[in-house]
């Protein structure tokens, strides 16, 4: 099958397009390599991804430009699109509201208008665990009312899901939302904790600690959450919404504690208060998942965190 994957030089864009190329399939990638985090680091992804050979081409392009979407769509005939272009980050969504509506919301419209209007049938698209926000009730399942966003990203991930769904009422398309929890593993954004942790541990330097250490998150490595969104590829669910997370809540202080064990180094702690816009636990409710997807998360985070400082100790960006 021909698969358009935005945000395909991303981290885990790059390891959807690798998983499809090794399955057989032709991928097109889509993205606008933009300044967000270093734009070498895609760079490096996407020579990793084209490493192997085979049916891989990539396309710089903003989602937020309808033209150029018409332009790729009207070039090749896609079977389906995985959708995870996005500005990303709930802490820099407060400096920039705007600028998240704009790629996040408009940029959706703009891709499933594309693939509306070119025949496209099947559309996996990113959502994000962030669009829980206050919920009390835990573990968060995909029937709770979610009507509490705290950040502009949460808000504008919840706006995705809500069009997914005007798109499969009036226009029939299958599509698939899925609800990230906390992702990481090889090629992990630079931004985020995990990475950002160790890259500070390594160099004996101070790493941000917000609040008592009991915040909690529901950290799922990139192979179980790429594993659920092939299965979305693989069936049709009309409309549905999905938690691809580890079903385990990990504190900041436990996650501390591992990436210290893993990198053989103590933390030295830069204690500050909570942030506006986090959430204190995510926690992903992952019934459905199994139940439909056959969704078996199988890293737990001792493990995941040893793969992960495996590949940062090698990585030679940092």
């Amino acid at each position: 099958m021909n698969f358009l994957v935005t945000g395909g030089a991303g981290f885990i864009g790059s390891h959807v397009c690798e998983r499809l190329l090794r399955d057989g399939h032709a991928v097109w990638a889509f993205d606008d390599l933009n300044p967000y985090y270093s734009p070498a680091l895609k760079q490096r992804n996407l020579g990793e991804v084209q490493a192997p050979g085979g049916p891989f081409t990539f396309v710089r392009g903003d989602v937020t430009d309808r033209a150029a979407l018409d332009a790729l769509f009207g070039s090749v005939r896609f079977d389906q699109v995985i959708h995870l272009a996005a500005r990303a980050g709930v802490r820099p969504s407060l400096a920039e509201p705007a600028l998240y509506q704009r790629v996040n919301v408009e940029g959706t419209v703009n891709l499933l208008e594309a693939a509306r209007s070119t025949g496209v049938k099947k559309v996996t698209i990113a959502s994000s665990s962030s669009v829980y926000g206050l919920n009390a009730k835990v573990p968060f399942s995909e029937r709770d009312p979610i009507f509490s966003p705290i950040s502009p990203y949460a808000a504008s991930k919840l706006a995705c899901e809500a069009l997914g769904h005007v798109y499969h009422h009036l226009y029939g398309l299958d599509v698939a939302m899925l609800r990230f929890f906390t992702v990481y593993g090889p090629r992990q954004r630079p931004d985020l904790a995990i990475y950002k942790f160790a890259q500070l541990i390594t160099a004996g330097k101070p790493i941000p600690f917000y609040g008592d250490g009991s915040t909690a998150r529901d950290y799922t490595y990139v192979t179980d959450t790429l594993e659920g969104i092939l299965a979305c590829t693989r069936q049709e669910v009309g409309f549905e919404i999905f938690n691809l997370g580890e079903s385990q809540t990990v504190t900041l202080s436990r996650l501390v504690a591992l990436l210290e064990d893993a990198l053989g180094k103590k933390a030295i702690l830069n204690h500050q208060p909570l942030q506006p816009g986090d959430v204190a636990l995510t926690y992903a409710d992952i019934t459905k998942a199994g139940e439909r997807l056959g969704y078996q998360p199988r890293v737990k985070i001792e493990e995941g965190i040893l793969k992960f400082v495996e590949w940062f100790v090698r990585d030679p960006a940092r």
